[in-house]
């Protein structure tokens, strides 16, 4: 493949869009951390203001067109269920296992996404896709290894129990970006995102009223908690905001490797604005995510004129059929009119004989009477 090939508009504009969504969600994470060391642990909480905004802002443009479903409401229903779950389940999961356990473990909603869009949606991953992936996920293992090797692995309270719940959050965070790339692609995104949001909200409330309930009393509100508690559902809902472009434009699994960068830019804020020292081998990983990116998403031009091309020898052979059907209708219709033109011709002529043969018959019979007389 050509190198230029790599550099399309699509390639270019789908990873940059996928790395400010990677920076949102590593503005959640330090959001979430720092609402972590005021001791507050309230995550469907914080996910609520997020669909609240997503209902009022999306609903107001959505009740303005005043435009019927384009899909059923109860879709909507079961995927504000599986999403307001899935944020749950890892942001609960820090709780009881290691960071490492996490970055390492999320990366099944990876190999998730690909076996959900190639059974559901019918997609097929070229061999450049596959490796783009292997390179990406290598990346993140390199990550883990670092921690390792750095000491800062911590076992948690409770690994398995921790290890378990980040494995479903991540299959229900496939399930979601799957549910969404579909929806997007055959619905409206409009309308996804305001039913998102209003279903999201009523079940994060009802799941607030029973799970958060004292949590929410016991917070002291100051400026230093509702500064990153505010910002955390600002960044959710620039978050939610932009992934059906991203999804639309490249899918779900684009989506799942563009955030695998997210650890790599966190690393990037600790070095520069918390002077930490970080291992080198974060850099390398880093790179390699990248790289894997960019294979994956590269050449999706050459695909598209690979398949206009195909379209046009298609269209090129009908139109050649046609031409030769319509010469062939041509030649039949000349030949049968110079049939029947000679048809005519053979019976003007012999009528024209026939004529000039009864007017010389009249002509004698005239000359013989003429002498009897």
């Amino acid at each position: 493949m050509n190198f230029k090939q790599f550099w399309t508009k699509k390639t270019l504009v789908g990873l940059g869009l996928g790395q400010f969504l990677s920076l949102l969600i590593t503005s959640t994470g330090f959001s979430s951390s720092e609402l972590a060391k005021r001791g507050i642990n309230a995550p469907t909480s914080q996910s609520f203001l997020n669909y609240v905004l997503l209902a009022v802002v999306y609903g107001s443009v959505m009740l303005y067109r005043r435009q019927a479903l384009k899909a059923k409401w109860y879709y909507y229903v079961v995927l504000g269920l599986v999403d307001v779950e899935a944020n749950y389940l890892v942001v609960k999961a820090y709780q009881y296992t290691s960071i490492t356990s996490v970055m390492l473990l999320d990366c099944w909603s990876i190999p998730s996404v690909m076996l959900l869009t190639y059974v559901f949606l019918k997609t097929k991953y070229r061999f450049r896709k596959v490796a783009g992936v292997i390179v990406c996920v290598a990346g993140l293992v390199l990550v883990v290894f670092s921690d390792v090797h750095a000491g800062d692995r911590s076992g948690g309270s409770n690994p398995r129990k921790g290890d378990l719940l980040v494995i479903a959050g991540a299959t229900l965070y496939a399930i979601s970006n799957v549910s969404e790339e579909f929806l997007v692609k055959n619905a409206d995104r409009v309308e996804l995102m305001s039913l998102l949001g209003l279903f999201g909200a009523i079940i994060s409330a009802i799941q607030i009223s029973i799970v958060e309930r004292k949590e929410l009393k016991s917070i002291h509100w100051t400026a230093g908690a509702a500064f990153p508690f505010f910002g955390f559902s600002l960044a959710m809902f620039l978050f939610y905001s932009f992934v059906p472009v991203l999804l639309k434009m490249t899918g779900a699994t684009m989506l799942n490797l563009s955030l695998l960068t997210s650890d790599m830019w966190a690393v990037v804020i600790r070095i520069f604005a918390y002077h930490e020292k970080v291992d080198w081998m974060y850099f390398l990983a880093f790179f390699a995510v990248t790289v894997g990116l960019i294979i994956y998403s590269g050449g999706d031009k050459d695909d598209d004129q690979n398949r206009a091309d195909v379209a046009d020898e298609g269209a090129e052979r009908s139109k050649r059929s046609d031409e030769e059907a319509g010469f062939n209708n041509l030649n039949r219709a000349t030949t049968a009119g110079s049939s029947k033109s000679g048809d005519t011709s053979r019976h003007d002529l012999t009528t024209s004989f026939g004529r000039r043969e009864i007017i010389e018959n009249k002509n004698v019979g005239k000359d013989v009477d003429g002498k009897k007389s």
